[in-house]
């Protein structure tokens, strides 16, 4: 059976690029609706290049957090043009 951790990571590792999801939509679709807090702290921790932690955003459309800071984070979905 896989953990949440491992429902939110999958899940977000396949969010293509120039497409964000909310911390919202990520916690339904990992199985626990009601658990964003639990995925913004999850992607907090992540630091694996291949799960794009970056193109999760807060549902009232702020960028939100990053671990590598909030500028790097707007910079990069700049450039993959998800946001303007």
């Amino acid at each position: 059976m896989n953990s949440f951790k491992d429902n939110v990571y999958k899940t977000v590792s396949k969010i293509p690029k120039g497409k964000v999801l909310t911390y919202k939509q990520v916690a339904i679709l990992a199985g626990r609706p009601k658990a964003f807090r639990a995925v913004g702290n999850l992607l907090n921790k992540n630091y694996n290049p291949l799960i794009p932690c970056h193109r999760v955003i807060r549902s009232d459309g702020k960028i939100g957090g990053y671990n590598r800071g909030e500028f790097k984070k707007f910079g990069l979905l700049k450039k993959e043009k998800a946001i303007q």
